[in-house]
């Protein structure tokens, strides 16, 4: 299995269409991301100084926006950590398997959208951060 990094997760501009009505972004599996769309839920009404995540995945790959107001996320991939700040609907961090990931500092409001590859399963999360290291120097 190739090793992943935190260089290997870009943020990516999403596609946008502007008028004087507004703005929308449509997100289109497999042509504006590299992966099927399996799941979508969002993390809202985050209280002040709470971070969430703590956990990677073993094959799932995620795609985090910033819906409404910002928030930072912290990643690792073991030998690297990299933090990235999502502020604008119309962009996109993708986060690959076997990257973990914290997401914190939501502003008041902040919304973050994830758009994941595969179903809710309990059995793809590591949630132990000593035994995802380990896993990363097996690699």
């Amino acid at each position: 299995m190739k090793a992943t990094t935190v260089y290997n997760c870009p943020v990516i501009d999403l596609p946008k269409v502007e008028n004087r009505a507004g703005s929308i972004t449509a997100i289109n599996a497999m042509a504006d991301i590299s992966f099927d769309i399996a799941r979508v839920y969002y993390l809202y009404d985050v209280p002040g100084g709470a971070t969430r995540g703590g956990h990677a995945h073993y094959r799932l790959q995620q795609l985090l926006v910033a819906a409404s107001g910002s928030f930072e996320v912290v990643l690792d991939d073991g030998v690297n950590k990299r933090k990235v700040f999502l502020n604008r609907p119309y962009q996109g961090l993708l986060i690959t398997r076997m990257i973990w990931r914290e997401i914190e500092n939501f502003s008041s409001g902040g919304i973050c959208l994830v758009l994941a590859s595969e179903k809710y399963d309990p059995e793809d999360y590591i949630r132990d951060l000593n035994l995802f290291y380990t896993l990363k120097n097996s690699q």
